[in-house]
C-alpha cells in the first residue's frame, strides 16, 4: 500500500521583471557600480599597457571593448572583462618577436579561435586544466611582473628576461633615481594601506587614490620622473593590424598560447565570481564566443588581449551590481574618460604605475594556494610549473606544470598498497591489497606474497577499484601453488573489482558505488535461491569487514537506542541512523505504535528489558512515508481479523490528525500530502504514550533518557526530526535546522 512521496507543490516560474523595474535596478545598482568598476580598472589597464610593454591607448581600448562588447554579448552576468595581468608576459614577448601590429594580427586570430572553442561547446574542456598549474602559472606571472616592474619603480627600464631583470637589481639600486623611487614607494604604501582607512574613505578604489597621489607628487614635487606618453587621441592610436609574411608557425603557437590563456583565466574568472553571488549563473560556451568576440574587435582596433578578470568582477559584485549592464557602463566610462581627459593620463608617472603593478603581481602569489598545494601533494607542481613561468616563457612553464601534474596523477591512479603479515594472536596470515592493482604492481606483488611462510593460511583482502589480468594471474598463480603445500588460502572481495570479472573480458573499473551498493542494493535476482545467494555474498565480501566488530559483542550487547519502526520493508534502521552491529536496539510492527493501553506485550517487554537491562541512552520511534498502516487507517475501511484489532492503536492518531494537530500543520505547510502528515502525526503520537509510560518516566527521573520521533520519506531518502509540536530538518552536520511549526 504505497504512495508517491513527491507530493510537495510545484509552482511555475515567476514571470520576468518589466522594463520600468530593469531600468529601476540599473539605476539603483548597475550605475554606481560600473562607476566603482571604472575607477578600480583605469589604472589597472594602464600598468597592464605598460607592463605589456604595448602603446598606451591600447589598454584603454581594451578596457573599453571589454566592457562594451562582453557586456553585451557576455554569458557571465556580473563578470567584468579587459586586459588582465595574466596575459602580460606572452604579450609582451609577442611584441618583442612580432612588433606591436603583428601583435594585433595575432589577437584577432585569437579571438577567432575563441568563437571556434564556444560554437564547439568545448568551453567546460578548459577547466579540466589542473588548479595547481592555473595557481602556479598566476603566480609566475606575478613574480615576472614584479621583477619587471622593480626596475621601472627604481628609475630604470625592464630587462629582456626575468633572470636578466633579477641578476640586474643590483646594479640598478646603485642607480637609482630617487623622485621615481619615492613616487613608486608611496603608491605602494597607499594600496596596502588602503584596507585600514575608515569604511567611508574605502568607497574610493584604492589604487586610483594612489595613483592620483603619485601623479600630485610628480607634478609638485622636485625632479622630472618619466611619465606616460601617448601620441595623438584615442583615435589616432586606433590602427588595423598588420598581416605578419612569413613565420606562421611560430604566429599560429602564439595564436594558440593567447587563446588558450585568455580562454581558461575567462573560464575560472566566471567560475570564481558564480561562488561570490546568488544570481544567475555563467553561460560558459557564450562567455567564451564573447571573449572571442572582443578580442577580434580590440585586435582589430589596436587594443590589448581581452580576458574576464576577477580583481573587476569581485569589485563588480561587492560593488552591488545585479546585471551585465554595469560591465557595459563601465566600458563607456573608460572611453569617455580616454577621449576627453587623455592629458590627464600624460600626466602620470610611469614608477606610479610600476608600483601599483608590483603590488597586483605580489598578490597573484597567494599564500593560500601554495599551503593547498602543499596539503594536496601539489607542491611540486607547483614549484616547477612558477620557476618553468618565470625562467622560461609561460607556455614552457604551463606545458611542464601540466606534464608533471599528469605524472603524479598515474602515479597516483596505478599506486597499489600491498601488506603481508601474521593476524595476530593466530597461526593465519593476512596479504592486504588495497588500490589499483595492475602489471605495474607485480614487483610490489610478488615481493610481500613471497613473504607468507609455506603452509600458513591465509586471508587476502582484495580492495581493489581496477584489477588487469596480469595482477589476476600473479595472484592466482601464487595462491594455487600456496594451496598445494596442505593450508588455505581464502579471499574477501571488498573493493569494486572482483576477480571473476578479470578474465571474462578487457579490465574495467568497479562502479563507483562499489561495497555499498552491494550491501544496500535489493537481491540482483529474487529466485527460489536469493536468500542462500545474499548469505554466500555477504561471505564472500562482508563478513570479514563486520567480524572484528561482532567479535567485541560476542558475550554481551550494549546498544545506545531502542529503535521502535514499522514492519515495512523498505525501512532499514541502520542505514538511515548510519550505525552498525550494536548499535540499535530495534523493535517493528505495523505502524510503529506503542498501545497505549499497554496491552501488547512484546511491545512492552521490549521498552522494560531496553530500558532497564540494556540502560539505552534514547527511545526512537520512526515512521516513514508510503506507510500502509497510516493509508488503511485513513481509509477507515475493515482490513479483516488481526490488523483490524492491531490499528484499533492508532485511532487516536487518526483523531488527532482531524482535529488539526500541530505536527499536521506544520507538514502541510511544508508541502507534504495528507497520508505523510498522518504518518508524523502518528509518531506524535506515539512520543506522547512514551512520555506517559511509566517505565520510561522512571528511567528518565533516575539517570535521565531522549525519547525522539523520526520521519523517514523514502521517495528523497531524507530524515526528518517529529517532535510533539513539529517537524525540523536534521542537516548533514548532525545539527537540527530552523524547526517548522504549525
Amino acid at each position: 500500500m504505497s504512495t508517491d512521496t513527491d507530493t510537495r507543490p510545484r509552482h511555475a516560474a515567476p514571470p520576468g521583471p518589466s522594463i520600468s523595474d530593469r531600468l529601476s535596478s540599473i539605476m539603483r545598482h548597475d550605475l554606481p557600480a560600473s562607476l566603482v568598476v571604472f575607477l578600480v580598472a583605469l589604472p589597472l589597464s594602464l600598468g597592464i599597457a605598460v607592463a605589456s610593454d604595448a602603446p598606451i591607448a591600447a589598454g584603454l581600448i581594451a578596457a573599453a571593448v571589454g566592457g562594451i562588447v562582453v557586456g553585451i554579448f557576455g554569458g557571465s552576468p556580473l563578470q567584468v572583462s579587459g586586459p588582465a595581468a595574466g596575459l602580460t608576459v606572452v604579450v609582451a614577448e609577442t611584441i618583442h618577436q612580432f612588433g606591436w601590429k603583428t601583435t594585433c594580427f595575432i589577437t584577432v586570430a585569437a579571438g577567432l579561435l575563441q568563437l571556434v572553442f564556444g560554437l564547439s561547446r568545448i568551453a567546460r574542456a578548459a577547466l579540466a586544466i589542473a588548479p595547481v598549474v592555473v595557481h602556479a602559472m598566476l603566480a609566475g606571472i606575478g613574480i615576472t611582473i614584479a621583477l619587471q616592474q622593480a626596475h621601472v619603480l627604481l628609475g630604470g627600464s625592464s630587462r629582456s628576461s626575468a633572470w636578466a631583470n633579477l641578476t640586474g637589481l643590483p646594479e640598478q639600486l646603485l642607480n637609482l633615481h630617487g623622485d621615481d623611487f619615492l613616487i613608486g614607494a608611496v603608491v605602494i604604501a597607499i594600496i596596502l594601506g588602503w584596507k585600514y582607512v575608515p569604511q567611508r574613505l574605502r568607497l574610493v578604489p584604492g589604487p586610483l587614490v594612489a595613483v592620483l597621489v603619485g601623479t600630485g607628487l610628480a607634478i609638485v614635487g622636485p625632479g622630472d620622473p618619466e611619465r606616460i606618453k601617448i601620441e595623438g587621441s584615442l583615435f589616432d592610436a586606433i590602427g588595423l593590424p598588420e598581416i605578419p609574411s612569413g613565420g606562421w608557425g611560430a604566429i599560429a603557437l602564439a595564436v594558440l598560447t593567447i587563446a588558450l590563456i585568455a580562454s581558461v583565466e575567462s573560464l575560472l574568472s566566471a567560475v570564481s565570481v558564480d561562488k561570490l553571488h546568488s544570481g544567475e549563473r555563467t553561460n560558459f560556451d557564450r562567455e567564451l564566443m564573447a571573449q572571442g568576440a572582443a578580442n577580434m574587435t580590440s585586435g582589430l582596433l589596436g587594443g590589448l588581449p581581452v580576458t574576464g578578470v576577477i580583481v573587476r568582477s569581485s569589485t563588480n559584485v561587492a560593488a552591488g551590481a545585479k546585471s551585465k549592464a554595469s560591465a557595459l557602463l563601465h566600458g563607456v566610462w573608460i572611453l569617455v574618460f580616454s577621449v576627453a581627459l587623455v592629458g590627464v593620463v600624460q600626466q602620470i608617472p610611469k614608477s606610479a604605475l610600476a608600483g601599483l603593478l608590483i603590488v597586483v603581481g605580489v598578490q597573484l602569489v597567494k599564500v593560500g594556494h601554495i599551503r593547498l598545494a602543499r596539503r594536496t601533494g601539489d607542491l611540486a607542481v607547483y614549484t616547477v610549473t612558477v620557476a618553468g613561468v618565470v625562467f622560461l616563457n609561460l607556455l614552457e612553464g604551463v606545458l611542464i606544470g601540466l606534464a608533471l601534474a599528469f605524472a603524479l596523477l598515474l602515479w597516483r591512479v596505478v599506486k597499489v598498497s600491498v601488506v603481508a603479515g601474521p593476524v595476530t594472536g593466530t597461526d593465519r596470515w593476512i596479504v592486504s591489497i588495497d588500490g589499483t592493482c595492475t602489471f605495474l604492481a607485480l614487483p610490489k606483488l610478488s615481493a610481500q606474497l613471497a613473504k607468507v611462510p609455506a603452509g600458513t593460511d591465509v586471508l587476502v583482502e582484495l580492495t581493489v577499484d581496477f584489477l588487469d589480468h596480469a595482477a589476476y594471474e600473479a595472484i592466482h598463480d601464487w595462491a594455487r601453488q600456496h594451496e598445494s603445500t596442505g593450508c588455505t588460502v581464502e579471499f574477501v572481495e571488498i573493493g569494486t573489482a572482483r576477480m571473476e570479472h578479470a578474465v571474462a573480458g578487457p579490465p574495467q573499473r568497479g562502479p563507483a558505488r562499489g561495497m555499498l551498493d552491494s550491501v544496500l542494493g535489493p537481491w540482483p535476482e529474487r529466485g527460489e535461491n536469493a536468500l542462500e545467494d545474499g548469505v554466500a555474498e555477504y561471505h564472500r565480501s562482508h563478513a570479514h569487514v563486520v567480524r572484528p566488530h561482532l567479535d567485541e559483542l560476542r558475550d554481551r550487547q550494549d546498544p545506545h537506542s531502542l529503535f521502535l519502526t514499522c514492519a515495512d520493508s523498505r525501512i532499514v534502521p541502520n542505514v538511515i541512523t548510519n550505525s552498525g552491529p550494536g548499535d540499535l536496539f530495534t523493535v517493528r510492527n505495523v505502524g510503529n505504535l506503542i498501545p497505549a493501553d499497554r496491552s501488547d506485550s512484546s511491545v512492552e517487554a521490549a521498552i522494560a528489558f531496553s530500558l532497564k537491562n540494556l540502560d539505552v541512552r534514547n527511545v526512537v520511534v520512526c515512521g516513514h512515508s508510503g506507510c500502509g498502516a497510516m493509508s488503511a487507517l485513513k481509509s477507515g475501511g475493515p482490513l479483516g481479523p488481526g490488523l483490524d484489532d492491531w490499528l484499533a492503536h492508532a485511532r487516536p492518531t487518526l483523531q488527532r490528525f482531524h482535529a488539526g494537530h500541530p505536527v499536521a500543520r506544520a507538514a502541510a505547510a511544508a508541502g507534504y500530502d495528507e497520508l505523510a502528515q498522518l504518518a508524523m502525526v502518528n509518531v506524535a503520537v506515539q512520543l506522547e504514550t512514551l512520555y506517559s509510560h511509566p517505565v520510561v518516566q522512571q528511567v528518565m527521573a533516575e539517570r535521565g533518557i531522549t525519547v525522539s520521533g523520526l520521519y523517514f520519506d523514502i521517495g528523497t531518502a531524507r530524515v526528518l526530526e517529529v517532535t510533539t509540536d513539529g517537524i525540523a530538518e536534521i542537516t548533514d552536520a548532525g545539527e537540527r535546522a530552523v524547526a517548522i511549526h504549525a
